[in-house]
């Protein structure tokens, strides 16, 4: 599927990914007419699936993450289609996973205050549907958030 020369590219664009197809082909002791093969073909196959611009949050003045660990009623046959319909039209959620286990869904909050998180939480997750327990976890550092591939 990959080889040497496919990771070898991966792995410089991982570690700057506004590389171009020249500067890639530079790093990588190639042409750029390679790299640019190579790169489309990894996007055709679905192995590259975009580039994407890192926000920070916190710049932009939100201040508080929160993780909310939420268990379902399963007793209701929509519950997680339901649940994970209406959690997607809440702009401040940035991200959704669902389990096996206790837990059913795991949901991330951004917010720019307490006041801002309370008024999230109180307006816009506790209306959600077929919650059966909730719990809250408040993110106090961020240790490790590593995108890149051991490539």
């Amino acid at each position: 599927m990959l080889d040497d020369f496919d990771r070898r590219v991966l792995r410089h664009w991982q570690s700057d990914p506004s590389l171009s197809p020249a500067e890639l082909a530079e790093r990588c002791a190639s042409k750029s007419g390679k790299v640019a093969r190579r790169i489309t073909r990894m996007q055709e196959t679905g192995i590259i699936e975009g580039i994407c611009a890192v926000i920070d949050w916190a710049a932009l003045g939100y201040s508080v993450e929160v993780s909310l660990r939420v268990t379902l009623d399963k007793t209701q046959p929509r519950a997680f289609d339901d649940f994970i319909a209406a959690a997607r039209d809440v702009p401040e959620v940035t991200e959704i996973q669902t389990f096996l286990g206790r837990v059913d869904v795991r949901l991330n909050i951004i917010a720019r205050d307490m006041p801002h998180y309370q008024d999230i939480y109180r307006r816009r997750i506790l209306t959600l549907p077929h919650i059966a327990d909730i719990e809250a976890l408040m993110q106090i550092a961020q240790i490790k958030a590593e995108e890149a591939l051991p490539l």
